[in-house]
């Protein structure tokens, strides 16, 4: 790639950045570095540039021979909120200044051009009214640090990290306010669901930054360059005139024995920086977890890229990208990744406690994952009996033990108005798996007498949420606020009374949009395959993803009533042998069987659904781990 401007001029001006051809490149996360270097996180990273200039120094210095053409300065915690809580709020002006000069000398030593980026980030305190914070106390706190900063030199100011627009309208109101001719980038962080923490998605975003008088505006933090390019995207296809600023985490954090770690490689942000660029993005760097081997990464990958046209850097999104673009909207869970994967998936189920205590349940939980589950299935009533609400147990697993659940969602019970705030409720949780089913009919559990209508049955849920929900909509047709990202399950027998009856039920289901199937246990291989050979003869290419049933036998009685009184399971004469000889050792048996159906049956299938019978999560356990060697 030819020389860009700033190796030409040694800065920019505000128009020369809004009409960059070639990219600048950023440097990456500074927090990290200090971290890896002995730093503790209790500790004010932005005293630093008065305690250790020299640690500081060293890591400006690595990120310049990494090839970073932008350094951001040590100060994205230096302003009045964040800096009392060490009490050094007398000493905003001094960190500021003392960060720039401190960059400064190391880009002199550099004899290189380098541009000093004054690193603005969040207050960390919350703006009415959210908060207590007032408006101008804000503005206040923003103008004291910016002003430092501007006072001392820096060559654009970069505010960074947001997460509530106002708060970042009103740095760069101000910031424009201070200096009408310092080019100047705004860039928020994004969860999961390429929403602000507050709710606003990219395009209203970019709309209202470059509105209140940002220069170029970006996405940081957030996830990974998956994630940033969607959100790239998104911007382009809003304000496709502009250009962009992205700076992504190296990947969603991970804690691995009591540390915090980042799964991206160099190499991967290699990959993306291209990305980036064709899709509109001029200024790129990392954050979180990015060290100097990802900018070098990024550099050799720009370095060689040919530079791009006017025509194309102005190229706006057409009709077949934008429709490209609604689909990456949809933020797929962990298990969606899997299963697109070709990952052969496990998932167990557990019922939720009877009363309140939750011990037992997450210490199963937390056996499972160890033994290598992908993702937890939470019942709700099952049989019909009264139990805890799945959805609170499906948010403690997950942020307690840290492994993905399926909520199954029976219709049975719920009118339209009930099921619809239930999906919301479950969204808010980060629930985002679910299972449709019709649900056991309430006069076989505690209350016959308790209510058992229904508004919807299982394909017109699965259609709400596909079609409906995940579009933006709720059953009236009126407006959410944002789409969700539900990845829906549905019901499939493998061996069924009437398999043309269940091939009609299952046209209907994946029509209405379902995204993978759940079974009922498996223990004839054959009539499963004979099965699924009738489905894709009657429906075409049945692509619709499997995980079958597998419930570990824990004796021969288990086995007897499971043959004789559950419906839609039949149990082959040689199994039920098999558990009779087995005796006391049935439970060792029972695994094995399992076992024997999984391989049998992989060639058909996309995973397992594992049932543990009489809560013998050992055992469950024990087939993870066996199918897994």
């Amino acid at each position: 790639m030819e020389s860009s401007s700033l190796e030409k001029r040694g800065r920019l001006t505000r128009d020369e950045l809004i009409k960059l051809r070639s990219p600048l490149l950023s440097d990456g996360a500074m927090g990290t570095m200090l971290h890896q270097r002995g730093i503790n996180f209790d500790v004010c990273f932005d005293e630093l540039n008065l305690l250790n200039p020299a640690l500081v120094g060293d890591i400006h210095r690595s990120y310049i021979e990494s090839g970073s053409q932008i350094i951001q300065t040590n100060t994205f915690g230096a302003n009045h909120f964040k800096l009392s809580r060490f009490g050094l709020a007398d000493k905003v002006e001094e960190i500021n200044t003392t960060a720039v000069d401190l960059a400064r000398r190391v880009v002199l030593g550099s004899f290189k051009s380098i541009l000093i980026a004054g690193d603005v980030g969040p207050l960390g305190v919350r703006l009415a009214p959210y908060g207590r914070v007032k408006p101008e106390e804000a503005r206040a706190a923003f103008r004291e640090q910016i002003s430092a900063l501007l006072k001392a030199g820096v060559d654009l100011i970069l505010i960074e990290t947001m997460t509530d627009l106002l708060e970042a309208r009103a740095a760069v109101k101000v910031a424009r306010d201070l200096d009408d001719s310092i080019p100047i980038v705004a860039s928020m962080t994004y969860t999961r669901d390429d929403r602000t923490l507050l709710g606003d998605a990219p395009a209203k975003v970019a709309r209202s930054l470059l509105a209140e008088g940002a220069d170029m505006v970006g996405v940081n933090c957030s996830g990974g360059p998956e994630q940033i390019l969607r959100i790239l995207r998104q911007m382009r296809n809003a304000v496709p005139d502009s250009v962009f600023s992205v700076m992504p985490n190296a990947g969603w954090p991970e804690q691995v024995a009591g540390r915090i770690m980042y799964p991206a490689a160099p190499e991967y942000f290699g990959e993306y920086a291209l990305s980036f660029y064709q899709n509109g993005a001029r200024i790129i760097g990392g954050c979180c977890g990015t060290t100097p081997e990802h900018i070098a990464a990024m550099h050799k990958a720009l370095s060689e890229a040919p530079l791009l046209e006017p025509a194309e850097a102005a190229q706006t999104v057409d009709a077949e990208a934008e429709s490209q673009l609604q689909s990456e909207t949809f933020v797929p869970t962990e298990l969606a990744r899997k299963i697109s994967t070709g990952k052969f998936v496990t998932a167990v189920e557990m019922d939720p406690p009877r009363g309140l205590a939750t011990q037992k349940l997450l210490a199963a939980a937390s056996l499972l994952s160890e033994a290598g589950a992908d993702v937890i299935n939470v019942a709700d009533s099952p049989m019909a009996r009264m139990r805890m609400s799945p959805w609170a147990v499906c948010n403690l697993i997950q942020q307690r033990i840290g492994i993905e659940t399926v909520l199954h969602f029976p219709t049975r019970g719920r009118n339209l108005i009930r099921v619809q705030g239930d999906l919301l409720a479950a969204h808010a949780l980060d629930v985002r798996n679910v299972f449709v089913i019709m649900g056991d009919p309430t006069s076989i559990g505690d209350y016959p007498d308790a209510m058992d209508n229904y508004d919807l049955v299982p394909s017109g849920l699965i259609k709400l949420i596909k079609q409906g929900f995940n579009a933006g909509m709720d059953h009236s047709g009126a407006d959410i606020g944002q789409p969700t990202s539900f990845f829906v399950g549905c019901a499939l027998n493998l061996n069924p009374v009437s398999p043309k009856d269940e091939i009609k039920n299952l046209s209907r289901k994946i029509n209405a949009g379902a995204d993978f199937a759940l079974t009922q246990p498996v223990f004839s291989p054959e009539a499963a395959r004979s099965f699924l050979k009738t489905a894709k003869e009657e429906l075409g290419d049945l692509s619709l993803p499997i995980l079958a049933g597998i419930l570990p036998l824990a004796n021969s009685r288990h086995a007897s009533f499971l043959d004789q009184e559950v419906p839609g399971i039949t149990i082959p004469a040689s199994v039920l042998e098999r558990m009779q000889k087995a005796g006391d050792n049935g439970p060792d048996e029972g695994v094995r069987i399992a076992v024997e159906l999984v391989e049998e049956l992989r060639p058909n299938i996309h995973g397992i659904y594992l049932m543990p019978a009489f809560n013998r999560f050992d055992l469950a356990a024990g087939v993870i781990e066996d199918i897994r060697d």
